[in-house]
Protein backbone atom coordinates (compact mmCIF):
# COMPACT_ATOMS: atom_id res chain seq x y z
CA UNK A 1 0.00 0.00 0.00
CA UNK A 2 1.38 3.34 -1.11
CA UNK A 3 1.98 5.98 1.57
CA UNK A 4 0.10 9.10 2.07
CA UNK A 5 1.66 12.94 1.95
CA UNK A 6 1.05 12.42 6.23
CA UNK A 7 2.86 9.09 6.37
CA UNK A 8 5.73 10.53 4.11
CA UNK A 9 6.08 13.59 6.30
CA UNK A 10 6.65 11.53 9.93
CA UNK A 11 8.77 9.26 8.62
CA UNK A 12 10.84 12.20 7.45
CA UNK A 13 10.94 14.07 10.47
CA UNK A 14 11.22 10.75 12.39
CA UNK A 15 15.15 10.78 10.31
CA UNK A 16 15.80 14.00 11.04
CA UNK A 17 15.43 13.67 14.55
CA UNK A 18 17.61 10.22 14.51
CA UNK A 19 20.13 11.87 12.61
CA UNK A 20 20.09 15.09 15.02
CA UNK A 21 20.44 12.77 18.19
CA UNK A 22 23.38 10.89 16.61
CA UNK A 23 25.12 14.44 15.60
CA UNK A 24 24.60 15.45 19.81
CA UNK A 25 25.73 12.34 20.77
CA UNK A 26 28.99 12.37 18.28
CA UNK A 27 29.68 15.87 19.81
CA UNK A 28 29.39 14.66 23.59
CA UNK A 29 31.59 12.49 23.05
CA UNK A 30 34.46 14.67 21.46
CA UNK A 31 33.60 17.11 24.05
CA UNK A 32 36.58 18.05 26.61
CA UNK A 33 35.67 20.45 29.56
CA UNK A 34 39.27 22.35 30.00
CA UNK A 35 39.90 23.27 33.73
CA UNK A 36 40.85 26.72 34.20
CA UNK A 37 43.21 27.51 36.83
CA UNK A 38 42.64 28.99 40.18
CA UNK A 39 44.69 32.10 40.16
CA UNK A 40 44.74 32.46 43.95
CA UNK A 41 45.95 29.23 44.26
CA UNK A 42 48.50 28.99 41.94
CA UNK A 43 49.92 32.40 43.70
CA UNK A 44 49.25 30.53 47.58
CA UNK A 45 51.53 27.44 46.07
CA UNK A 46 54.32 29.13 44.10
CA UNK A 47 54.83 32.65 46.15
CA UNK A 48 52.72 32.44 49.45
CA UNK A 49 54.07 29.11 50.97
CA UNK A 50 58.10 30.15 49.82
CA UNK A 51 57.49 33.76 51.81
CA UNK A 52 55.46 32.18 55.11
CA UNK A 53 58.60 29.30 54.77
CA UNK A 54 61.68 31.71 54.45
CA UNK A 55 59.96 34.01 57.15
CA UNK A 56 58.88 31.10 60.13
CA UNK A 57 62.06 28.90 59.39
CA UNK A 58 59.46 25.96 58.45
CA UNK A 59 61.23 23.05 58.10
CA UNK A 60 58.61 21.26 55.74
CA UNK A 61 56.78 23.68 53.23
CA UNK A 62 53.57 21.41 54.65
CA UNK A 63 53.94 23.29 57.70
CA UNK A 64 52.90 26.19 56.20
CA UNK A 65 49.70 27.48 57.09
CA UNK A 66 46.69 27.75 54.61
CA UNK A 67 43.67 28.91 54.53
CA UNK A 68 40.55 25.64 55.06
CA UNK A 69 37.43 27.90 54.34
CA UNK A 70 35.34 31.03 54.34
CA UNK A 71 32.22 31.23 56.53
CA UNK A 72 29.84 34.39 55.43
CA UNK A 73 26.95 35.05 57.74
CA UNK A 74 23.92 37.80 57.14
CA UNK A 75 21.92 38.68 60.12
CA UNK A 76 18.52 39.94 59.45
CA UNK A 77 16.93 41.30 62.61
CA UNK A 78 14.62 43.45 60.79
CA UNK A 79 12.84 39.91 59.53
CA UNK A 80 10.61 39.17 62.57
CA UNK A 81 8.14 41.80 61.63
CA UNK A 82 8.71 41.34 57.58
CA UNK A 83 9.58 37.73 57.00
CA UNK A 84 9.94 38.13 52.87
CA UNK A 85 13.47 40.04 54.10
CA UNK A 86 14.85 36.61 54.14
CA UNK A 87 14.25 35.96 50.86
CA UNK A 88 15.86 38.77 49.85
CA UNK A 89 19.28 38.07 52.17
CA UNK A 90 19.14 34.56 50.05
CA UNK A 91 19.17 36.26 46.76
CA UNK A 92 21.66 38.53 47.70
CA UNK A 93 24.01 35.65 49.15
CA UNK A 94 23.62 33.31 46.43
CA UNK A 95 24.45 35.95 43.99
CA UNK A 96 27.65 36.90 45.65
CA UNK A 97 29.31 33.58 46.74
CA UNK A 98 27.27 31.14 43.90
CA UNK A 99 26.19 28.63 46.33
CA UNK A 100 23.04 28.29 48.27
CA UNK A 101 23.35 29.52 51.59
CA UNK A 102 21.56 27.81 54.38
CA UNK A 103 18.59 29.84 56.96
CA UNK A 104 19.12 30.28 60.35
CA UNK A 105 16.92 29.93 62.70
CA UNK A 106 16.55 31.33 66.49
CA UNK A 107 17.27 28.68 68.49
CA UNK A 108 15.16 30.54 71.81
CA UNK A 109 12.18 33.39 71.99
CA UNK A 110 13.12 36.79 73.53
CA UNK A 111 9.34 38.41 74.31
CA UNK A 112 11.62 41.70 73.93
CA UNK A 113 12.56 41.87 70.58
CA UNK A 114 9.15 39.69 69.42
CA UNK A 115 11.20 36.61 68.48
CA UNK A 116 9.94 33.34 68.88
CA UNK A 117 11.97 30.19 68.65
CA UNK A 118 12.08 29.10 65.03
CA UNK A 119 11.83 32.05 63.70
CA UNK A 120 14.43 32.80 60.56
CA UNK A 121 16.65 35.37 61.11
CA UNK A 122 19.55 35.22 58.93
CA UNK A 123 21.18 33.22 56.66
CA UNK A 124 25.07 31.79 56.16
CA UNK A 125 27.08 29.91 54.03
CA UNK A 126 30.66 27.84 54.24
CA UNK A 127 32.89 28.18 51.31
CA UNK A 128 35.97 25.98 50.44
CA UNK A 129 38.66 24.71 47.94
CA UNK A 130 37.92 26.01 44.45
CA UNK A 131 34.90 28.57 45.50
CA UNK A 132 36.69 30.02 48.65
CA UNK A 133 39.60 31.04 46.21
CA UNK A 134 37.60 32.67 43.68
CA UNK A 135 35.31 34.46 46.12
CA UNK A 136 38.36 36.03 47.81
CA UNK A 137 39.66 37.21 44.67
CA UNK A 138 37.07 38.98 44.04
CA UNK A 139 36.71 40.50 47.24
CA UNK A 140 40.23 41.36 47.52
CA UNK A 141 40.28 43.01 43.96
CA UNK A 142 36.69 44.20 43.29
CA UNK A 143 34.52 44.28 46.22
CA UNK A 144 37.27 45.91 48.70
CA UNK A 145 38.01 49.20 46.50
CA UNK A 146 34.40 49.52 46.80
CA UNK A 147 34.02 50.44 50.01
CA UNK A 148 32.63 53.78 51.05
CA UNK A 149 36.18 55.47 52.64
CA UNK A 150 38.44 52.58 52.31
CA UNK A 151 41.65 53.03 54.55
CA UNK A 152 42.70 49.42 55.22
CA UNK A 153 41.47 46.37 56.82
CA UNK A 154 41.63 46.40 60.79
CA UNK A 155 44.59 43.90 61.78
CA UNK A 156 43.04 43.30 65.88
CA UNK A 157 40.12 40.92 64.14
CA UNK A 158 41.81 37.93 64.98
CA UNK A 159 40.79 35.15 67.87
CA UNK A 160 43.84 34.11 69.17
CA UNK A 161 43.50 30.80 67.26
CA UNK A 162 44.51 32.15 63.37
CA UNK A 163 41.06 33.12 62.27
CA UNK A 164 40.06 36.36 60.84
CA UNK A 165 36.83 37.89 60.87
CA UNK A 166 35.28 41.28 59.48
CA UNK A 167 32.06 42.98 59.28
CA UNK A 168 30.81 44.40 55.94
CA UNK A 169 28.26 47.39 56.16
CA UNK A 170 26.49 47.01 52.77
CA UNK A 171 26.26 44.08 50.21
CA UNK A 172 26.71 46.61 47.48
CA UNK A 173 29.84 46.56 47.30
CA UNK A 174 29.66 43.44 45.68
CA UNK A 175 29.45 43.87 42.10
CA UNK A 176 27.07 41.12 41.58
CA UNK A 177 24.64 43.08 43.19
CA UNK A 178 22.42 45.57 40.98
CA UNK A 179 21.85 48.33 43.23
CA UNK A 180 18.42 48.89 41.15
CA UNK A 181 17.15 46.38 42.48
CA UNK A 182 18.38 46.59 46.22
CA UNK A 183 14.51 46.93 49.16
CA UNK A 184 17.17 46.88 52.12
CA UNK A 185 20.94 47.81 52.27
CA UNK A 186 22.43 44.10 54.14
CA UNK A 187 25.70 43.95 55.79
CA UNK A 188 27.58 40.59 56.38
CA UNK A 189 30.10 39.29 58.59
CA UNK A 190 32.86 37.15 57.00
CA UNK A 191 35.23 34.58 58.97
CA UNK A 192 38.82 33.44 57.19
CA UNK A 193 39.50 30.39 59.08
CA UNK A 194 43.08 29.18 58.61
CA UNK A 195 45.77 26.68 60.15
CA UNK A 196 47.88 28.62 61.62
CA UNK A 197 48.54 28.13 64.92
CA UNK A 198 49.07 31.98 65.75
CA UNK A 199 47.36 35.04 64.63
CA UNK A 200 51.15 36.23 63.53
CA UNK A 201 51.24 33.34 60.95
CA UNK A 202 47.43 34.14 60.26
CA UNK A 203 47.97 37.94 59.23
CA UNK A 204 51.62 36.95 57.62
CA UNK A 205 49.51 34.58 55.59
CA UNK A 206 46.45 37.03 54.94
CA UNK A 207 48.84 39.54 53.84
CA UNK A 208 50.27 37.11 51.54
CA UNK A 209 47.31 36.75 49.92
CA UNK A 210 46.70 40.29 49.46
CA UNK A 211 44.42 41.37 52.41
CA UNK A 212 44.86 45.05 52.67
CA UNK A 213 45.80 45.62 56.09
CA UNK A 214 46.03 48.97 57.56
CA UNK A 215 49.50 50.52 57.71
CA UNK A 216 50.45 51.31 61.30
CA UNK A 217 53.35 53.49 61.90
CA UNK A 218 55.64 52.48 64.22
CA UNK A 219 55.60 54.76 67.46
Amino acid sequence: MAKTKQDRKKDEAANKKAKGGEQSKKADENFVEEKVPIRLKTAYNEKVVPELVKKFSYKNKMQAPKLEKICLNMGVGDAVSDSKLIDVAVRDMEAIVGQKPSVVKARKSVSNFKLREGMNIGVRVTLRNARMYEFLDRFINIAVPRIRDFKGLGDRSFDGRGNYSIGIKEQVIFPEINVDNITKVLGMDITFVTSAKTDEEAYALLKEMGLPFVNRKAS
